[in-house]
């Protein structure tokens, strides 16, 4: 899984059928959420078909159709945290990357822009709206330096959060392009 548990969108679980899992393709907006000491809002998450595999992802997820990125790394920012930010508050794009994964057996490629926001009271103000899949495998919210998350023996998406913050801290206006990641 590359970021956050899907939504649910009513595909059939492929091991539970027999039949081969179509790939779901999908546009992404995910947030770079840091505050005051310079810490990266990280959530962990595990595969319930794959028990002892579990990452760290940031907070984001599918556009809806007729959102645009901003609004969507803004809403889903709110649902997953409950912090509110306003889509113009997001800088960038900073990064985009197309991210190909399986989650609960269920191919996916996401192509998936990534904005940065840094807020200086990080208390949540709304409340949580998960999905029953997100409630089912988010495991742990956490605030995460540079040097923790290099650290970490369980996978980080993308996996550029483990190197030089510096692009996205000081961006120069140009959407860095990752490429595209399997994970």
């Amino acid at each position: 899984m590359a970021g956050s548990p899907p939504h649910e969108d009513g595909t059939a679980d492929a091991r539970a059928t027999g039949a081969s899992a179509v790939t779901i393709v999908r546009e992404g907006a995910r947030v770079l959420l840091l505050d005051e000491r310079d810490r990266l809002l990280m959530m962990r998450a595990h595969d319930s078909h794959q028990p002892d595999r579990s990452w760290w992802f940031t907070p984001g997820g599918g556009i809806e159709p007729g959102e645009g990125p901003r609004e969507a790394a803004a809403r889903e920012l709110a649902e997953e945290t409950g912090l509110l930010v306003r889509p113009d508050q997001l800088v960038g794009p900073v990064w985009e990357r197309t991210a190909l994964f399986d989650f609960q057996s269920q191919p996916y490629v996401q192509h998936e822009v990534f904005f940065v926001v840094r807020l200086a009271d990080t208390t949540a103000t709304e409340a949580l709206a998960w999905t029953d899949v997100e409630a089912d495998t988010i495991d742990d919210t956490v605030w995460m330096t540079r040097d923790e998350l290099a650290r970490e023996t369980i996978e980080v998406f993308p996996a550029q959060l483990r190197e030089d913050w510096t692009p996205f801290l000081t961006w120069s206006g140009t959407t860095i392009d990752l490429g595209e990641a399997s994970e």
